[in-house]
């Protein structure tokens, strides 16, 4: 992991409030601001359209993700929305199987009405992939760590194949965080993140987060932040600035968990199979390595037996805590197949492997023997 990260995170968009001298950005809680004539102004006219808070905010969304601009909204699939409004009706869009069910749920259910076309491929088969791939394809859509199967995805195999067909690559970084991997330094055009999840980190909070490198990108995704007004208040922008602060130190206890949990459930008799990119035996383990600095405190595994075993376990847990979500400095633990991917089509669920014993574990900061006990226990 890169050192400077730490620095990023602390300062990264931070700047002394000129009137009072206030180290931290304060929260301008107004949704006007006064004019000295009509149309001029110190930079702001209404909170939707900007807020000195939001400002710092998106200055550090930026700086933590290495880009140039980003932008902030309410939520993580607000900012999708955002992304999916800078087509043309009629585009054809590639999406990796594995996506978050929220995700698919918004391509399936709301935009495919609109002439909007959604193809859901293993993006880890080059023939699956190169199939469906033409100059119809107008955006590519990866998420990687995948949600939840944890299949990791080479994002820079995938900027070339959306640059062969003059496609937009976007890469929803949630999983990972911008602390433990950047895919605009992959060649991704578009980084998306839901902030409720790692940035945010503490289970308190909605948000969403844009990041690119380019201006008509960032121009075409800002006039849709103002004039849809799927931003965040300013006391949210204010937590997230604030929660940015603590993201390095709190990923790296995130992943030193994740690993030691991932490892003891490997090697325990109860548990079948165990799905994160930081162990040996994951499939793309080797790329993960590649593309990501370290692999995040995200973990799924199956559980041998029946949904009636996992019924069993569930409440014998003491401190995993039994809820959607991820990303907080609590441990929690999720059934995708009846909870956050309830609405991916059953066929597509079972293609994936999400069935009735997977489990999805959200590792969180808290000492590492009693995570293991408390599993140990339960199982």
């Amino acid at each position: 992991m890169d050192p400077k990260n730490f620095t990023v995170a602390v300062h990264g968009g931070a700047e002394i409030e000129p009137v009072t001298g206030a180290v931290m950005t304060p929260i301008f809680q107004t949704s006007t601001f006064a004019q000295k004539a009509p149309g001029e102004h110190a930079g702001y006219d209404y909170s939707r359209g900007g807020n000195p808070t939001r400002t710092a905010h998106e200055a550090a969304l930026a700086a933590i993700e290495g880009a140039k601009w980003g932008l902030a909204f309410a939520s993580g699939l607000g900012a999708e929305q955002a992304i999916v409004q800078t087509l043309d009706p009629g585009a054809e869009v590639l999406v990796c199987d594995d996506v978050y069910g929220g995700t698919g749920r918004l391509f399936r259910k709301l935009w495919a009405k609109y002439g909007l076309t959604f193809h859901f491929v293993d993006m880890n088969n080059d023939a699956e992939v190169e199939k469906v791939l033409s100059p119809r394809i107008k955006m590519i859509w990866v998420e990687t760590p995948t949600n939840p199967t944890m299949k990791v995805i080479d994002i820079a195999k995938m900027a070339e194949k959306a640059k062969k067909v003059g496609a937009i690559l976007v890469v929803d970084n949630t999983f990972s965080s911008p602390f433990f991997q950047h895919p605009l330094k992959w060649g991704a055009d578009i980084v998306v993140h839901s902030t409720t999840k790692y940035i945010g980190g503490h289970s308190d909070l909605i948000g969403g987060a844009v990041m690119t490198n380019k201006q008509e990108l960032y121009e075409q995704i800002k006039f849709i932040q103002f004039a849809a007004g799927c931003v965040p208040s300013p006391f949210e922008s204010f937590l997230l600035l604030r929660s940015i602060k603590t993201l390095a130190v709190r990923m790296i206890h995130h992943e030193r968990n994740a690993i030691a949990v991932a490892e003891f459930l490997e090697h325990h008799p109860k548990v079948k199979s165990v799905y994160y990119p930081g162990l040996k035996s994951h499939p793309q383990h080797i790329l993960a390595k590649k593309q990501m600095s370290g692999f995040s405190g995200m973990l799924s595994f199956d559980l041998r037996g029946t949904y009636e075993d996992v019924i069993k376990f569930l409440p014998k847990l003491k401190i995993f805590c039994l809820a959607e979500s991820l990303g907080g400095v609590e441990s929690l633990v999720n059934h995708p197949e009846r909870m956050t991917h309830a609405s991916v089509p059953p066929e597509l669920r079972k293609k994936l492997g999400i069935g009735p014993t997977l489990l999805r574990l959200s590792v969180g900061i808290e000492s590492m023997d009693d995570l293991i006990e408390d599993l140990n226990q339960a199982l």
